[in-house]
């Protein structure tokens, strides 16, 4: 808006006497109006609305101005209009916008923008449509316990009415020949997503159960109903026994042929997982949705593939199939249903003791141990890696081979990948890995579980690279020597239930900080709530991705809008450094890249494009961390290094000087 003129300014006399020799009355009187009186202004600003689903909401602004005022509401990046339910009322010194009867999709923010001749303003209010909780996701899991006793593990809502959840109903029925009852009631304010019945069921009882979640607004719809539960005297855990299948990727078929496509359980760089049933036979499953926009992608995929087929162990995650199509590959996996361990670990309900941290490693291991045996290194080993069997017992398997390779004794593999926190020093100099990289990480693991802390966890990646590198150890013992450690041995009869228990604290703590490293990107949170928005409307569920879905033209508007906001050029956030180094040595080029869409990435030597090789590497993130690798380097590889990064809307440059010395 331009800037209004100050009568108060020393030429403003001037301007004065300027104009009324041009124009005099018209024009003077004009100019000295708009510098006496400020230009429309708000009055009253509400921030937030709350109502209840088929209640009337109520939006209203007043303005001042000594002018006519002109307003409208824009909702969803759209002009308010009035119909059957939505009703605008303006007048000079308001506006007002009624809803009759308000539907979770009537939820979001309402911009008001007024105009006189003058100038505008605008302000906006959330609306918040709360409804009662949609039923929990799944049904209730059932560890058994003892012949009296149990515990119940469930997810939360898919939907939770714009009202945060504040707990669950559990409830019970007995079944079986002569004892069908009524539901009824074990408590009414589990605060969890886990509840330990403690009394009333009897041995070799008959049961199902079923949970439904509430919030300020009211109770939802029950779960469905558990499978029958048999109350058993035998304790312990056991293990299932599980057959294996060599798997053939299907060229023929879709995913979509033989499974239903459900919720989304997850997102990482390869592409998304979703949960999956099978149509004949009912079985639950987790389908791995791969990006595949290349050949490079592809092939990537297709390893991993290939590689589950060399791992059969009780301890390791199984393929149950893969499909292959021109636009994704998905590999069938099994679906666990507890969750990541450390998630597991901080939950209230459950006990954390060094002879349960012991159990936890013991698996471990014995899953390293077997990829080990076949010359298979996991490098990636995490928290997030290791998930429990069940929501209750302390079985767990490891997950997500994508990182995965074989060793080759006649061909040093080097690698460019892994966690900062877990990754070992080798990785980080570009030097040959093998199989004590995976025990490295394995250790850090049994760190945190003990201490609730990560031992070279710094302030920022580099940091933490740095503690990595910086760390003096005696050896790294292999998997058959660390299981037969006398740590190990010591737990290996102990009863959980006897032992002290571990705090909790500082694991939740590190928990909070992995959470918000990995929070994901606008684009992607606004898909995820015009999803939830399309199910709290009852519309269609979600199709399996590669499929156009059906959005509203509002929700459709939006993520446009978000799109077009988010476009930038590059522009280098973190510029190269020039860099000395002596012969032989490794160096790191790196540098940080904004822009979107995602900037391709170009490294040049000189004039001439660098090419990847043994001892030439780059590794471009999805973060924009871009890092060229530069292994036993020369006097020849001095010279200019540039990374150029290229989208649609321009590119950008950002070079430096590396100094090769004798």
């Amino acid at each position: 808006m331009p800037k209004v003129l100050d009568k108060h300014m020393p030429q403003f006399n001037d301007i004065v006497i300027f104009l009324k020799t041009l124009c005099y009355s018209r024009m003077t009187e004009m100019l000295l109006q708009s510098l006496a009186e400020p230009s429309v202004q708000f009055e009253e600003l509400p921030e937030q609305v709350e109502v209840r689903v088929g209640e009337k909401a109520k939006l209203q602004c007043s303005f001042t101005s000594s002018l006519p005022v002109a307003s409208c509401w824009i909702h969803n990046k759209q002009k308010v209009v009035n119909d059957s339910r939505i009703q605008v009322e303006s007048s000079n010194q308001s506006t007002t916008l009624l809803i009759a009867e308000a539907h979770p999709n009537d939820a979001g923010s309402y911009t008001v923008v007024v105009r006189d001749r003058r100038g505008s303003a605008q302000h906006s209010i959330v609306l918040s449509v709360i409804d009662r909780p949609q039923p929990p996701a799944s049904c209730p899991v059932i560890s058994q316990l003892s012949s009296t006793s149990l515990v119940l593990s469930w997810s939360g809502p898919c939907y939770d009415g714009g009202s945060v959840v504040t707990g669950y109903v559990v409830e019970v029925k007995r079944v079986g020949p002569g004892k069908a009852e009524d539901w009824s009631e074990l408590t009414g304010r589990c605060r969890s997503t886990s509840y330990r019945v403690r009394s009333g069921l009897e041995p070799q009882g008959e049961y199902h159960f079923r949970v439904r979640a509430y919030n300020t607004v009211g109770v939802s719809e029950p779960s469905q109903e558990s499978d029958t539960i048999r109350m058993d005297t035998a304790g312990g855990e056991v293990e299932e026994p599980q057959s294996y299948v060599d798997i053939t990727i299907n060229t023929t078929n879709k995913v979509t042929d033989h499974y239903n496509v459900l919720e989304k359980l997850g997102v990482g760089k390869f592409g998304q997982v979703f949960r999956l049933t099978h149509k004949e036979t009912g079985r639950v499953c987790a389908g791995k949705f791969y990006k595949a926009r290349g050949s490079r992608d592809k092939a990537a995929a297709r390893k991993e593939i290939e590689l589950m087929n060399h791992l059969h162990h009780p301890k390791l995650v199984q393929c149950l199939g893969a499909y292959d199509s021109r636009s994704e590959i998905v590999m069938v996996m099994e679906y666990i249903a507890g969750g990541e361990l450390f998630e597991r670990i901080v939950d209230d309900n459950f006990e954390h003791t060094e002879p349960t941290s012991v159990r936890y490693m013991q698996q471990i291991l014995e899953g390293i141990q077997y990829m080990h045996q076949q010359s298979i290194v996991h490098l990636d080993l995490k928290p997030e890696n290791i998930v429990c069997v069940n929501s209750t017992g302390t079985l767990i398997k490891i997950i997500d081979f994508g990182l995965a390779s074989s060793l080759d004794p006649n061909t040093p593999l080097k690698v460019m990948h892994g966690t900062p926190e877990f990754v070992a020093p080798e990785v980080i100099g570009f030097e040959p890995v093998g199989l004590a990289t995976d025990m490295w990480s394995i250790g850090v693991i049994c760190y945190i579980l003990l201490s609730g802390e990560s031992p070279f966890q710094g302030n920022s990646d580099d940091e933490t690279l740095a503690l990595v590198t910086a760390a003096k150890w005696e050896r790294r013992l292999s998997c058959e020597k660390a299981l037969a450690h006398p740590w190990m041995a010591a737990f290996v009869s102990a009863d959980p239930r006897t032992t002290k228990s571990l705090s909790k604290e500082k694991m939740k703590k590190f928990l909070a900080k992995q959470k918000w490293k990995k929070t994901g990107k606008a684009l992607l949170a606004l898909k995820r709530m015009a999803h939830l928005s399309s199910k709290s409307d009852g519309s269609e569920s979600p199709t399996s991705p590669g499929e156009d879905q059906t959005l509203t033209p509002e929700t459709e508007h939006a993520l446009k809008s978000l799109e077009e906001q988010l476009q930038s050029e590059p522009r280098f956030s973190q510029a190269l450094k020039d860099i000395t180094q002596p012969q032989g040595t490794t160096v790191r080029l790196i540098c940080h890249i904004q822009g979107y869409p995602d900037p391709e990435v170009l490294w040049l030597h000189g004039e001439e494009p660098v090419e990847e090789s043994s001892s030439r590497q780059i590794d471009y993130q999805d973060d924009g961390n871009c890092t060229l690798v530069l292994s036993d380097v020369q006097e020849s590889d001095s010279g200019v290094y540039t990374c150029k990064a290229t989208n649609s809307l321009g590119e950008a440059l950002c070079s430096c000087k590396l100094k090769v010395g004798p």
